[in-house]
């Protein structure tokens, strides 16, 4: 088979799943043909097209821009099974019932093209079953691809080969799974479950038996597991209601259909019973969020927990006691020697679930994996967990923990009687203190350590994620430094390119940083072919640093203030007329002067989970680093390029997005905003965004890049502010907004029309840029806006006021 290419998927079910797939390939430009059952009355494809627009009220929203919606395909099984034969790629993912997909499988099969590959979006039914009905040329093609819902965040796609899969389909689909859908890609044994669900169900389930013999309740269970153990934030359960308490029961049937005695004969078979107060919820019909009631359940503006001994909600809001605080703050090796100690039941509740989570995997290991390394990553992209069971355990001290496990299992505290692996305590593990070594990851199944996968995919990812005791080392350790300041470290990987990455908290742009961004400029321009602006993390940067001008602003007032101003819009102006390309490697947030910095670069590279906007309002400022500036100039150049047109139309969405703070939750929206440009790079994978970041800055660079020339542009003037005034008149006396958001916003209106000045008249960057900051040193007195600075630091939170 030649290279695996892409150009039309087609995803048979409109469902949850289904549909959420087409969504997010449309975000990463594949056209996509979505197929469901032909409507009893109506348009045959009216299930799908229900699908389809449904796809544009959900929350987290799917699609990287509503309107992209209308990119996707209906299509039913009756009319339209021809358009399969123009697919590359089939997925499948209709209900989890065995016979539903087979019986679908024999209808499409015939219309099948002759190098299409198929995959079925199971989350555990067995893929050596679905395929034997398939054609026996067409079992070659076929595996299962299981996604994590919702698709478009969760990072995790389980591969899962049949005898029969080919190695290069396979690899192709492991391919386009990373590099165009941008996810992390493990490969999983045909195994009930896989391994995500096989893992993470089981530790929920024995969490709730942990949490039931414990007498402790379901906000309080949640409070300590989630981001206190390093997990995800919902916890257990209440991500059990994200995900659906019937789908949840679901995976549980096919833990206890596949695995009983005579079956799969796991040791752990007893603790897989469906706990009667989740056959109590599904029976009275609370599934969950998607029902409205689970184990939690909304009541005007509370959110109640279920009491299981009365089966009513009651007022939640459980928290871990201080002790169990301040012990999972310790290092690995000493937390979990105080959790098992401790005779506080909390304390017990933890160590017992991690214990448990601990014997699980080892005993599991070769059954359903081919390392380590995969189980660790289907735990953390898939259940959202910082570290995998394997890591955490070899963490803390390999053999210590081993011998804690082993003498619990002993005394018959453990959730089942089977010893953990020879492997665990004598030969190579042992040896090496773990599992992960810098040879690989450990496979129980094959006695070795199994190197990471070497697919020329994953030689686009320069710091791909990284697992405890492999050795890797750390981005901002690595290549060649060339200069450093207190938060900005200047580097190369290949002595061409140099990459500047901001070393703080959130990247807050300070006066430290403007240093050192001017610096890294000096450098580029003298040594090397361009500068890329990146960081090893989800944030680009949000924004100016303004605790780190307090002290100015307590000494000198907004005077102070005004000449640190002006070296950051001198830095913007610096960045943006270099004599080398500049390229902002965006991931995360880029907000407010994160944003400045970006729209300054000659291009930018933006991983799709990117959120890019000027927030300044919610400080009760206007962004003052260039910000409206480069609305306004945006605004004269469309205007430019389309002659006769009204030049304050093009204003307006800029004017609106920062005067509203408005923050594009995708790079895709980020450049409808006007934040990104058309030639700039929208990334699926975060781990590629510095490899094509400095293959931008190689290109520029080999087509002889000039910066810009400075220019004088018009703008809209004194009738463009009366304009925007009025309608916010409107909005202030409506209620809409408050009088000191009609100031900032007026102030707003005020430099991107380009201040006192008549409609059309030429102005320069430094012309606006002083306007900018002359309005936000004034407001920096204003007290109302003081007001919402404090609040931000001191809360985090916006003030209204």
């Amino acid at each position: 088979m030649s290279r695996f290419q892409v150009r039309q998927v087609a995803v048979l079910g409109a469902g949850v799943m289904g549909a959420q797939i087409a969504a997010h390939l449309v975000n990463v430009g594949v056209p996509v043909v979505l197929f469901d059952l032909s409507a009893p009355e109506g348009p045959k494809s009216a299930i799908a097209l229900k699908a389809i627009d449904n796809l544009k009220k959900l929350k987290p929203a799917p699609l990287g821009l509503a309107a992209h919606a209308g990119r996707i395909r209906a299509a039913n099984y009756e009319e339209d099974l021809g358009l399969l034969a123009g697919c590359d790629l089939v997925i499948e993912a209709i209900a989890e019932r065995m016979d539903w997909k087979l019986d679908l499988y024999q209808k499409v099969a015939p219309h099948i093209g002759a190098d299409t590959v198929v995959a079925s979006n199971t989350s555990g039914l067995s893929i050596g079953r679905l395929a034997a009905v398939l054609p026996e040329a067409l079992r070659p093609r076929f595996c299962g691809i299981h996604f994590f819902n919702p698709p478009r965040y969760m990072q995790l796609v389980e591969l899962i080969p049949t005898a029969d899969t080919r190695a290069d389909v396979l690899a192709g689909l492991e391919t386009f799974a990373t590099r165009t859908l941008g996810k992390g890609v493990v490969r999983a044994k045909d195994t009930p479950n896989f391994i995500a669900n096989r893992v993470g169900i089981a530790g929920m389930l024995a969490t709730l038996h942990e949490a039931q013999a414990l007498g402790l309740s379901v906000d309080l269970v949640d409070d300590l597991t989630g981001k206190k153990l390093g997990r995800a934030s919902s916890g257990t359960f209440r991500t059990a209601d994200v995900v659906g308490l019937d789908t949840m029961a679901h995976v549980i049937r096919t833990l206890q259909d596949n695995l009983g005695p005579g079956k799969g004969d796991d040791p752990f078979y007893p603790s897989y019973t469906t706990p009667a107060v989740l056959t109590g919820l599904i029976a009275a019909g609370a599934l969950g969020q998607k029902s409205g009631a689970g184990f939690y359940k909304k009541v005007g503006r509370d959110i109640q927990r279920l009491d299981p001994a009365t089966g009513q909600y009651v007022a939640g809001g459980a928290k871990a006691e201080p002790l169990i605080d301040r012990i999972l703050k310790k290092p690995a090796a000493e937390r979990l020697k105080l959790l098992r100690e401790s005779s506080n039941p909390q304390a017990k509740f933890l160590w017992a679930i991690l214990r448990d989570s601990f014997h699980y995997v080892a005993v599991h290991l070769a059954e359903i994996a081919d390392s380590a390394r995969e189980v660790d990553f289907a735990m953390r992209w898939g259940f959202g967990q910082k570290q995998g069971p394997f890591e955490l355990w070899q963490e803390a001290g390999w053999l210590q923990v081993a011998q804690w496990v082993q003498a619990d299992i002993e005394a018959g505290a453990a959730l089942c009687r089977a010893p953990l692996p020879a492997w665990v305590f004598d030969g190579p593990v042992a040896q090496a203190g773990g599992v992960h070594t810098a040879d690989g990851s450990w496979s129980a199944a094959q006695g070795r350590f199994l190197p990471r996968p070497d697919l020329p995919v994953y030689a686009r990812q320069a710091f791909p994620e990284s697992l405890v005791g492999t050795g890797a080392v750390a981005p901002l350790k690595s290549g060649t430094e060339v200069f450093r300041n207190d938060e900005l470290r200047a580097w190369t990987l290949d002595g061409e390119v140099l990459i500047a990455s901001i070393d703080c908290k959130l990247h807050l742009i300070s006066p430290t940083v403007t240093e050192g961004l001017l610096k890294a400029v000096e450098l580029a321009e003298a040594n090397y072919r361009g500068l890329v602006i990146w960081s090893p993390d989800d944030v680009f940067s949000a924004g100016a640093n303004l605790e780190a001008l307090m002290p100015v602003f307590m000494k000198a007032g907004a005077k102070g203030i005004a000449p640190e101003e002006k070296k950051l819009q001198d830095l913007m102006l610096r960045i943006r007329y270099a004599g080398v390309p500049v390229v902002a490697a965006m991931r995360g947030l880029a907000l407010g002067g994160g944003c400045e910095l970006a729209v300054h670069c000659a291009r930018r590279v933006a991983a799709l989970e990117s959120y890019v906007g000027l927030v300044e309002v919610g400080v009760g400022l206007i962004p003052g680093g260039g910000g409206l500036t480069y609305i306004a100039r945006r605004a004269a150049e469309k205007a430019a390029a389309a002659p006769g047109t009204d030049l304050l139309a093009f204003l307006k969405d800029g004017f609106q997005a920062a005067a509203m703070a408005t923050v594009a939750t995708s790079a895709i929206e980020a450049r409808q905003l006007g934040y990104l440009l058309d030639d700039d790079i929208v990334v699926a994978h975060k781990d590629e965004l510095l490899h094509i970041a400095i293959g931008q800055v190689r290109a520029l660079s080999d087509a002889n890049w000039r910066a810009p020339n400075k220019a004088l542009f018009p703008v809209a003037g004194r009738s463009g502010i009366a304009t925007i005034q009025a309608s916010l008149v409107g909005m202030r006396d409506g209620g809409q907004i408050t009088r000191h958001d009609f100031d900032i916003a007026s102030r707003i209106a005020h430099v991107v029309c380009g201040g006192d000045v008549d409609a059309g008249s030429l102005v320069t960057e430094d012309y606006l840029m002083a306007l900018e900051r002359q309005h936000f040193c004034s407001l920096l007195e204003h007290p109302k806006s003081q007001e919402r600075i404090m609040g931000m630091l001191q809360t985090g939170k916006p003030v209204r006021n």
